[in-house]
């Protein structure tokens, strides 16, 4: 059984998760900060700090299908709010682990692979409440001022928590990641929209696998997540070896942050796009401008020069970050609503494991291929990933619901539910 309470449009509600996740945003910058700073700064070695980076993302993998399923089960916002005091907690332990001089692999390894748990429920669980916080014709415009913020807390928060973490350790930068879990936590309870669940009565496996056939079931999103998989392999061989041509040939570690900035500025801009825009075919419009980051890694080789990767950056992350909100929405309105958080673990799964495996992938292919004629192997992969859901008719004719003749359709699957 499902019930809404709906709200206008960005009501309260929303805005209440608004804030409660560009703070989480910004507070999470500090974390990866204070980690390295913690590690490298005090003993540790690199191969210490990779491997628990390693451990926080293989708990998200190995967790991320459960969050779905549970977020389905229960109450999304139930989840997301003892997802967030788990963080906080977790987030505290690790601070206090720096704090006291006893930090080593052994001792931080376990909370880091919890906090990457409680991370996995909580996204599909944010991405089952979005939708009910706002009125269908609302959802794009939803999407997008997230992304805004998204965008803002990670160009902000790294910044500001190298600042601080730099000034007063890296005990503090966990501290402040714990603060703004409790600020998330204290928001999504205020919230009163409302999704109720009488339970499928199915087992575990039964739930995911009612998951994987909706994902099957809908053409144009069962063959964006796959090319979407593709895409982030290659994706994560582009992000390692961009940064040993900027830092070598570019300029060097200033070389590095201006096209940093140059990137966080395009998703900016992209995001801010996908307010005001209202395309009726959203992953028409969406794939195409997801076929602007081929440019971005193409600059890179030719002609190889900073102004050029700037350019092509901020290009490239605009179209990328506007095809988000597309995507993002037309997943929303597509995909009835008591199945939406296992449909998101999919595919949020699917990138999870593209993104390391590409990773792992840069260094043997730079060493057997040469380091340009693999950044430019990756942007025809990225441009075929981005080009090739167009050719399924479901992809191309994808209407949004607001404006789709069947706009009804999954209110009435949802209403079965009720």
């Amino acid at each position: 059984m499902e019930r809404r309470r709906g709200d206008s449009p960005l009501s309260l509600d929303f805005r209440l998760i608004a804030t409660g996740q560009g703070l989480s945003w910004f507070g999470s910058a500090f974390q990866p900060i204070a980690l390295s700073v913690g590690i490298l700064l005090h003993g540790g070695s690199v191969s210490e700090l990779g491997a628990l980076m390693a451990v926080l993302m293989v708990s998200r993998t190995v967790f991320t299908l459960a969050g779905g399923v549970w977020s389905d089960r229960l109450s999304p916002r139930t989840v997301m709010i003892w997802s967030d005091l788990a963080r906080a907690v977790l987030a505290a332990i690790i601070g206090m682990i720096f704090a006291t001089g006893h930090a080593s692999f052994g001792a931080l390894a376990p909370f880091t692979a919890l906090s990457g748990g409680a991370s996995a429920f909580f996204q599909p669980a944010m991405q089952s409440l979005k939708p009910t916080l706002v009125r269908v014709d609302q959802r794009q415009r939803a999407n997008a001022v997230l992304s805004v913020l998204q965008g803002l807390s990670l160009v902000a928060g790294p910044a500001v928590a190298g600042v601080i973490v730099g000034f007063a350790g890296a005990p503090t930068g966990f501290f402040i990641n714990a603060v703004t879990f409790l600020v998330s936590c204290a928001t999504v309870w205020r919230v009163r929209s409302t999704v109720i669940r009488t339970g499928s009565g199915d087992s575990f496996v039964a739930d995911l696998g009612a998951g994987w056939r909706a994902m099957r079931e809908r053409d144009w999103l069962f063959v964006g997540v796959m090319a979407a998989g593709v895409y982030h392999v290659a994706n994560g061989v582009l992000l390692v070896l961009v940064q040993v041509i900027a830092l070598r040939d570019l300029g060097g570690p200033h070389a590095f942050g201006f096209i940093a900035a140059a990137e966080g500025a395009g998703g900016l801009i992209g995001s801010a796009i996908a307010l005001r825009a209202r395309p009726r075919h959203p992953l028409r419009i969406g794939w195409l401008t997801c076929a602007l980051m081929p440019l971005w890694a193409a600059g890179y080789v030719w002609p190889g020069r900073l102004d050029t990767v700037i350019v092509t950056g901020l290009i490239g992350y605009a179209g990328l970050m506007f095809f988000s909100v597309m995507w993002e929405t037309a997943i929303q309105d597509g995909v009835p609503h008591h199945l939406l958080a296992r449909v998101s673990s999919w595919d949020s799964l699917v990138s999870f494991v593209g993104m390391p495996l590409g990773n792992a992938m840069a260094g043997p292919l730079a060493a057997g291929f040469g380091i340009k004629p693999v950044l430019l192997g990756c942007a025809v992969v990225l441009a075929c990933c981005a080009l090739a859901p167009l050719a399924w008719r479901g992809s191309r004719d994808l209407e949004r619901l607001d404006l789709a003749p069947d706009a009804g359709i999954v209110a009435t699957e949802d209403a079965r539910h009720t």
